[in-house]
């Protein structure tokens, strides 16, 4: 068989592109190195001496862990990634809600999407900026791209805070609690516990069995820390990186392998949930085209209610973006 033929049978590396070199973009590289997922990773920065460092760093790892090509680079550097992770912007400050960061970082946007889709109009966008609900919309209308290939990363970290919570009350493994938490990843995020569930047991089944409190009191003080969360740790430490990181992982893993996985990713709604158009979270199936489908949850009726709260605040913060007013839908 000649060299040709071979290059050709022999499977291209997965690629993936990470705009935005700080806290979480650099953290979420450690994570894909270390996981031996891809077989490719650039960095890319504003600030390319902060990159060039990060990549540097990060290339003393691989002869102890996995054989990556990592280096600094820019945006024609994006050509051929299967996933375009985005975490630039500016940092969430102690005391500011998500939402005020919300006009600085689409600005930013509307640098940085154009030029990544100049080089790759392929590409999965993966948006991991806060508000990342708000900013994904953004990504979307800027890209062009059909609204499967533009995802947020959502409340997979509110998610894994609340099953992580759940699990220290009822002493079980946070890998067998079954929750969600939907709508805004920010102060209006909604968590199912209607349909919260330990290894199939619904919660109140599994409590009166083995004798734990789970009203609604301490229901809504584990919804209150997993909604604060972030907050407590910037102010004890500056910023949110590790678990976010390995929720970036997550959902790529999930499109790089196409595994189906069901993760509360922020996407296009659909009209089935009757909240206009808007993205928010809600558990996808996501594989190697994106999100495949979004899951119709049965929600109670105060969850409903409070998933369309939800969507109005997302939907208030879009009204007043005036760059993307009448663009592509």
């Amino acid at each position: 068989m000649s060299e040709s033929v071979s290059n050709q049978l022999e499977p291209r590396p997965h690629k993936v592109a990470i705009v935005g070199a700080g806290k979480v973009g650099s953290t979420f590289a450690y994570a894909l190195l270390l996981n031996g997922l891809v077989g490719q990773i650039v960095l890319i920065d504003v600030d390319r001496r902060r990159a060039e460092g990060e990549a540097m760093d990060l290339n003393h790892t691989v002869p102890l862990s996995h054989s990556v090509r990592i280096w600094a680079g820019d945006y024609p550097d994006t050509a051929g990634a299967d996933v375009v992770v985005v975490s630039a912007g500016v940092a969430q400050r102690p005391g500011e809600t998500r939402l005020d960061l919300v006009k600085r970082n689409a600005a930013i946007f509307g640098d940085v999407i154009p030029r990544v889709v100049e080089h790759n109009k392929s590409a999965i966008l993966l948006i991991a900026t806060n508000p990342v609900d708000v900013l994904s919309y953004v990504a979307w209308k800027a890209s062009g791209f059909p609204s499967e290939r533009v995802i947020g990363s959502g409340t997979v970290l509110d998610t894994a805070r609340l099953r992580y919570l759940l699990a220290e009350h009822l002493r079980v493994d946070p890998r067998n609690v079954h929750a969600h938490v939907v709508g805004e990843h920010g102060d209006s995020e909604v968590p199912v516990w209607s349909l919260a569930n330990v290894a199939g047991m619904q919660l109140h089944d599994y409590c009166v069995r083995h004798k734990c409190e789970l009203g609604a009191e301490v229901r809504d003080r584990i919804a209150r820390q997993t909604r604060d969360a972030a907050y407590e740790i910037i102010q004890r430490k500056g910023a949110t990186y590790y678990a976010v990181a390995v929720g970036l992982l997550r959902i790529v893993e999930s499109i790089l392998r196409d595994q189906h996985s069901v993760l509360s990713v922020s996407s296009l709604v659909p009209a089935c949930y009757d909240v206009g158009d808007v993205y928010l979270s809600l558990p996808a199936v996501i594989g190697r085209a994106g999100v495949e489908r979004v899951l119709h949850l049965e929600l109670s009726e105060a969850e409903a209610r409070a998933l369309h709260r939800s969507a109005g605040v997302v939907r208030e913060v879009l009204d007043e973006l005036e760059p993307i007013r009448g663009s592509k839908g």
